[in-house]
């Protein structure tokens, strides 16, 4: 029976579980979550991530072993792609065009892999392509290596949940949606024959804690309790829970839940248009938010499919330190832990087979493959050198020669140790010359997150004409819009907010309250706040305001690498 371990690193969280395998059987054995400290920073996320995996190895007493690692879905770079019928050389070669017109990196920044899922009916090769940054690939496989294990295989946290979907439910055919609602992002997967579509969308649990927090005045701790307690997804029309508390989380979901569900069909209408895909006929829900209550009948009703949850105990037994109460509460988290399991089962149990190994560490594994091939020619070469020995010298003569190779081999091993010793301090010293220039790279993208922000912030109809800085981290932007797109949006709060009413400008502040970037909580001067309103132009037709927004500052979004302890192994 073998022994191996899976690791998905997702935005906020990472898992740890421990799976024993026979032949095409699997068993969870353990498993544990712990935190990250943030997966956007390469030198931030080996560091937390090895603490992190150290952590949940010492608690639960997982001894260490070989790997599979998942990415999660906001680190990589999926795409469709179709290409001529043609294979091998000629097959790489218009992958690696795709990926370099396609994957906002240079390629030689990048890990990518490619699997041809089958034949279009236009007689075409259907493939799926991953890239991935370089230096965050590494990062992971550092921290995991760090920790004791042996990466074997890079999967992705899409494909390894759309894995653990068909193995629990055989036979999938029509356009199925899975939904992997996380606590900062939504992975949406779009499963139809060999075609396959994924996105990242930036709302999750984490969302709901923010307009709970900003709604009902809580601190985000008391939000999470709250919400744990309360929160449940209402499912509109009149009815009003008894329990006031409980009847405005229900509300305060339901608007989230709405948010993500326009995300949701703006998804499906651009797969069906762009790539001929049909109407979805099935929805599959996992995730650590999709244990809310009323969250499958608010998306059946939304989108009218069938809608069901993964349940990777279908096909995953449990036993060790895995009980039966353990099994049901972490029913809506396992999923993509059950789908990496399923990459180290004979070929065919997983149908997507993406591997992003960096290459350095697929060329380790090719020598480690040789080495029992090498020693074995080395013993060959060895053996005929001693026969000839034997016929002409002394059994004294022998064992001196014996003597002096053992040396030979142990001062070779020595000048080894030496080498390796050095590397690492050659290594140490470049991670320490290179931490100012990793907080500039971080940094490089920060005035285009702020104008994602606002840009997110605003509705349909709306646009910026002017952005002036009144200092580094507090702006003054002008905001057009057609006067009937503001009354609309004005009208569509009204409607998912029925005890309140709200001009469009304290809706577009309502927004930025919730970016990451924006600084809700600055003082006075710098607060978030609408400088002037009023109508322009011709019959009143367009409505223009002015914000000033103060932004988080870069010293707030960007920290430092840590570096590895001197001498340590990464």
């Amino acid at each position: 029976m073998a022994r191996f371990l899976t690791v998905n690193v997702g935005p906020v969280k990472a898992v740890l579980a421990e799976w024993q395998q026979s032949g095409t059987s699997l068993t969870l054995t353990a498993f544990a979550s712990a935190e990250l400290a943030g997966t956007d920073d390469a030198g931030l996320l080996e560091a937390s991530l090895t603490t992190a995996l150290q952590g949940m190895m010492r608690e639960k007493g997982i001894k260490a072993g070989p790997a599979v690692v998942s990415l999660g879905g906001q680190m990589v770079f999926p795409r469709f792609a179709k290409f001529a019928p043609v294979s091998g050389d000629a097959l790489d070669e218009q992958v690696r065009f795709e990926v370099e017109q396609n994957v906002p990196f240079p390629i030689d920044e990048i890990v990518s892999d490619y699997q041809v899922t089958g034949d279009t009916i236009e007689g075409d090769k259907a493939a799926l392509i991953v890239a991935a940054k370089h230096e965050q690939v590494t990062a992971v496989t550092n921290a995991v290596r760090a920790a004791g294990l042996a990466p074997k295989i890079v999967d992705v946290a899409p494909l390894a949940v759309t894995n653990a979907a068909r193995k629990a439910n055989p036979g999938m055919d029509g356009c199925n949606v899975i939904l992997d609602i996380g606590a900062k992002t939504t992975n949406l997967i779009l499963v139809e024959d060999e075609k396959i579509y994924n996105r990242s969308i930036p709302v999750g649990g984490n969302t709901i804690l923010k307009y709970m927090a900003g709604k009902l005045q809580l601190s985000p701790d008391e939000a999470k309790a709250v919400l744990a307690e309360k929160g449940y997804v209402a499912l509109g029309g009149v009815t009003e829970d008894e329990d006031q508390l409980a009847d405005r989380v229900s509300k305060i979901c339901r608007t989230v839940m709405t948010r993500l569900h326009a995300e949701i069909s703006r998804s499906i209408n651009f797969y069906r248009s762009q790539q001929g895909g049909s109407a979805p006929a099935r929805l599959f829900l996992t995730g650590e938010t999709s244990r809310l209550p009323q969250l499958d009948q608010f998306f059946l009703d939304s989108l009218q499919v069938a809608t069901s949850y993964i349940n990777p105990f279908d096909f995953v037994a449990f036993g060790g330190q895995v009980t039966q109460d353990d099994a049901d509460a972490e029913l809506f988290s396992l999923a993509e832990a059950a789908g990496c399991a399923l990459r180290m089962l004979p070929a065919g149990e997983a149908s997507l087979a993406i591997n992003l190994l960096p290459p350095e560490l697929v060329q380790q594994a090719r020598n480690a493959k040789r080495v029992p091939y090498v020693a074995f020619g080395c013993l060959c070469v060895l053996g005929a050198l001693v026969l000839g020995q034997m016929t002409e010298n002394a059994k004294k003569s022998i064992a001196e020669e014996r003597k002096q190779v053992a040396e030979e081999q142990a001062n070779e091993c020595n000048t080894n140790d030496e080498l390796l010793k050095k590397a690492q301090k050659e290594e140490a010293a470049a991670l320490a010359k290179a931490d100012d220039f990793q907080k500039l790279l971080s940094s490089r993208s920060l005035m285009l997150r702020r104008v994602a922000a606002v840009r997110n912030s605003l509705k349909r109809g709306m646009w910026i004409t002017d952005w002036r800085e009144k200092s580094p981290d507090v702006v003054l932007i002008t905001v057009r819009g057609w006067d009937d797109a503001m009354k609309r949006a004005e009208e569509n709060w009204s409607d998912t907010n029925p005890s309140s009413t709200a001009t469009v400008e304290e809706i577009v502040v309502e927004g930025l309250k919730n970016q990451d970037e924006v600084d809700s909580e600055a003082a006075a001067p710098n607060e978030l706040k609408t400088v002037k309103s009023d109508f322009i132009g011709k019959n009143n037709a367009v409505r223009e305001f002015s914000l000033q927004i103060p932004f988080k500052p870069l010293a707030a979004m960007v920290e430092a690498p840590k570096k590895p302890a001197k001498g340590g192994a990464r």
